[in-house]
């Protein structure tokens, strides 16, 4: 199994998956760092990618759970636009890494550009508002329109927008999450 850390948020893949994270923050992905990311004036990243069996995953990471003004999170009404950018990016950035990169990172991105599908995962964490009607301040099911209207729909006709506590409910995910602050 992989474990990838990102903030409070730990994902654990199963074994036979292939995940690294893939951003700027990143030590893993040296190729975008360092080569990629500043092309055309600066690209952006989803965070991870997984390659398991037929798909590559690319997933983004909001945690909407502790804001503070050091944080770089998009506006919701930006969030579907965000993450079609950061996906459009991140498929250009495997082009590229597939041609030039270090060995292993060529191996993955060649492997990733190989399989039959995307996918592509918001993973979205966000306070309950205490409301009965609007649960939580971020409308999934608008957001899920937005992204299948008009951004994602050439890449993954299906994006999956879960957090730790509904992740279970997508069965084809070949990962978990949970929280790292919590004993």
């Amino acid at each position: 199994m992989t474990d990838i850390t990102e903030r409070d948020l730990t994902f654990r893949f199963l074994d036979g998956c292939q995940a690294v994270k893939y951003d700027a923050r990143s030590d893993d992905w040296s190729f975008y760092r360092d080569q990629f990311e500043p092309v055309a004036g600066g690209s952006k990243a989803v965070d991870i990618l997984c390659v398991e069996g037929d798909a590559s995953w690319l997933i983004e990471i909001k945690d909407y759970r502790q804001c503070s003004p050091q944080r770089d999170l998009p506006r919701p009404s930006e969030i579907a636009d965000v993450l079609a950018k950061k996906v459009r990016d991140t498929l250009a950035g495997l082009a590229a890494a597939a041609k030039v990169a270090n060995d292993v990172e060529r191996e993955l991105a060649q492997r990733a550009l190989a399989t039959s599908q995307w996918r592509v995962v918001l993973h979205l964490e966000q306070l309950p508002t205490g409301q009965r009607l609007q649960p939580e301040a971020i409308n999934r099911s608008s957001l899920l329109h937005q992204l299948r209207q008009k951004r994602l729909t050439a890449i993954d006709r299906e994006p999956i927008i879960c957090d730790q506590h509904t992740i279970g409910q997508h069965n084809d995910i070949p990962w978990t999450v949970f929280n790292n602050t919590e004993p």
